[in-house]
Parts: C-alpha cells; structure tokens; sequence
C-alpha cells in the first residue's frame, strides 16, 4: 500500500513539475548533474555504452527525449546507470532532467 501511496505522490509530483518546467533550476541541474552524472555523461556522452549519449537524435530515437522519460530514468535507473531516487531530491532529478533536456538542444 505504501509504495502504491508513494507512486500516485510521485506521479502527481511530476506532473505539476512537467507543468512548471520553465521554473526549472537550470543553474541546480548543472550542479547535480556534475556532482553527480559528469562521470559517465561528461559532454552528453556515454562512458559505459557510447551508443546511447544524451545527444538529441539518440534521446529521440530510445524514446528518451522529454522530461518524464529523463526523469524516470534517473529516479529509477536502468541497466549499467544506477538509480538516483533515493539519493537525490525529487526538486534536483527535474532540474536535471530538464538541464539534460536543454543541453541537448543546444548541442552540448
């Protein structure tokens, strides 16, 4: 029941920040994302499986390029990426998503 509460909250939580994703914290998803993300994504790449960078197209093509899909990734991980829901606040994993989002529209 716990994780059933936790989900729906979750959820609700990412569709008002979705909602709000202009007020992202660019300069905070900067900063998690090098504390946190630099090692293997340094420049949107990808140090462990170098197909699959944070380049637009790459985003587009995995089905990656939005904001829910980074953050779900991030919160949940999957394969060699680690989970960082339980180490980074839900306000942090939209600003890095959505920092995430931006660079690759700029091109890193």
């Amino acid at each position: 029941m716990k994780n059933y509460l936790f989900s729906i909250l979750f959820s609700f939580f990412v569709f008002l920040s979705f909602s709000n994703a202009i007020n992202a914290d660019e300069t905070d998803g900067k900063t998690v994302f090098q504390a946190n993300c630099n090692v293997c994504h340094a420049g949107g790449t990808n140090q462990i499986i170098p197909d699959k960078t944070l380049e637009k197209e790459v985003l587009d093509n995995n089905g990656m390029y939005n904001v829910k899909a980074i953050i779900t990734q991030v919160t949940n991980g999957k394969n060699a990426m680690p989970a960082f829901g339980g180490r980074l606040s839900n306000e942090e994993i939209v600003n890095v998503a959505n920092y995430v989002l931006d660079q690759s529209n700029e091109g890193w």
